[in-house]
Order: structure tokens, then sequence, then C-alpha cells
């Protein structure tokens, strides 16, 4: 079993933009600006959306920033955490 302490920066990071995407394909799919989900989640302008959605300069979504996106996308926030393999695997196989 790993220790906190031997995740990489790395790991993580690959973990937040596998998030950042998901969150931008499924916006997309919905026809919705960055600025309107961003709105709609409370923030005054886009800017941390667009950078949290691009990984720029590192940052990121948090728990309470992925339920609001959920809420405001209508999806279930375990969208945001899945593979595009796990995804081709579901889909070629039905599920």
């Amino acid at each position: 079993m790993k220790e906190f302490a031997d995740v990489s920066k790395e790991e993580i990071n690959i973990e937040y933009k596998l998030i950042s995407k998901n969150v931008k394909q499924e916006r997309i799919k919905k026809g919705f600006t960055q600025e309107f989900v961003a709105l709609s989640m409370g923030f005054t302008t886009a800017t941390f959306y667009t950078n949290a959605e691009s990984f720029k300069r590192e940052k990121h979504f948090n728990l309470e920033h992925l339920i609001k996106i959920s809420k405001i996308l209508d999806v279930g926030i375990e969208k945001f955490f899945v593979s595009e393999q796990i995804r081709s695997f579901h889909a070629e196989h039905g599920n």
C-alpha cells in the first residue's frame, strides 16, 4: 500500500488535468460558455474557471466547485473522474 508521501506532484497533476478535461468536455456537450458556468457558480468573472478548466498556472477545481459544476451541467460528478479509456470501453461494450 502506498503512503501519501509516495504520491508525486506529477501523479496528482495528471488527475487534475483529467478532471479539467472532463469538465470542459461536459460543458461543451451542453453548449455552455465558460463565462456562463463561472457566473452560475457565483464567480464575478470567468478568470478562475477558465484557468482551472485548462489547468493554467496549476489552478484546479476543488470538491465544492465540482459539485456546483455537476449541478449546473446536470451530470453526475463521477463523470469528471473517468478516463477516456474507460469511457471508450463502456461505449464499445454497450455499458
